[in-house]
């Protein structure tokens, strides 16, 4: 009989904090929440606190909710952290309409789900395809967007900047076991700690029946990512410069420095020739999940630009 790894989504939090010192009295309040996007679709959405949400918070392509817990418990502040459509517990996306694309599929739902949970949040952060998505909401649905957090993304994105993610992403479809997953996580992650990367595997991955394991973004009935291989490989985001031209909110770009990073000295520079208001910060121990890498630092950087807004 195979045995099956135990899971509790919400049992992990005290690894987070006490991995980065951070004051830990006892589960943090947070709940899972699914909002209706159609008929037969909801995406799910983590609610950190009570009170009225401050900050909406996408993740990227391949991820999930739960890659902000750590920057959550240091920030301490009431938001949502959404599933994009096809990843964590949401349920696939939409198919494209005629002379949109998975951007403006994205950008639709996560603006229902920002209407829904949080219609007075102050920023909307966005890290990587959720970064994307969040110039895609500016784009279609300006009335949700007060400003804009840019983590290590950029409408300057191509896949050559982008190709160690996707290699990571363009692995194997299933594996025999936890510890073979975990072990191409920690080749592709070597700046992070293995029990980060356990975390964070628990919460992306499945365990089938059979005690093999799958990616959540390539269950059976997610659709290919637009990172991945195929024809949905190249996500042109060339067009959303025209939006950053446009942006007269408060704009900040946190970048990561290192290697990983997939945003480069001349992206940063037009972001700021087509934003001149925007804030660009520069994290040297991050690499492109800023989140992961140095989740302290992103949080105080977020914390002062909220309360400025």
């Amino acid at each position: 009989m195979t045995e099956k790894v135990p899971y509790d989504e919400f049992a992990m939090f005290h690894e987070n904090a006490g991995e980065y010192g951070l004051p830990f009295a006892g589960p943090p309040t947070v709940r899972r929440e699914f909002i209706s996007v159609a008929p037969s679709r909801r995406l799910s959405v983590l609610v950190w606190g009570d009170a009225t949400p401050e900050c909406v918070f996408i993740h990227g392509g391949a991820q999930n909710a739960h890659t902000w817990d750590t920057v959550m418990l240091a920030l301490r502040r009431p938001a949502i952290c959404i599933d994009l459509p096809g990843h964590g517990h949401s349920d696939s996306g939409a198919h494209p309409q005629p002379g949109s694309g998975p951007l403006a599929e994205n950008a639709a739902d996560v603006a229902t789900v920002i209407r829904a949970l949080a219609p007075q949040a102050r920023s909307i952060i966005g890290m990587s395809l959720g970064g994307l998505t969040t110039l895609a909401i500016l784009r279609d649905h300006p009335d949700v967007v007060r400003s804009i957090v840019l983590v290590d993304i950029t409408p300057g994105v191509n896949s050559e900047k982008a190709k160690a993610i996707t290699d990571f992403v363009n692995g194997p479809a299933t594996f025999p076991s936890f510890d073979e997953l975990l072990e191409r996580t920690i080749q592709f992650n070597p700046t992070r700690s293995v029990s980060s990367l356990r975390r964070g595997i628990l919460h992306n991955a499945l365990q089938k029946d059979d005690g093999t394991w799958v990616w959540r973004y390539r269950r059976e009935d997610a659709p290919p990512l637009p990172e991945m291989e195929g024809e949905q490989k190249q996500l042109d985001a060339s067009s959303l410069w025209d939006v950053v031209s446009g942006a007269t909110m408060p704009l900040m770009l946190v970048r990561g420095m290192r290697p990983q990073s997939v945003v480069s000295d001349d992206d940063e520079e037009e972001l700021c020739r087509r934003a001149p208001h925007a804030v660009v910060h520069r994290i040297e121990d991050a690499g492109h999940s800023v989140q992961g890498d140095t989740p302290l630092e992103l949080a105080e950087l977020l914390s002062q630009f909220v309360v400025a807004q």
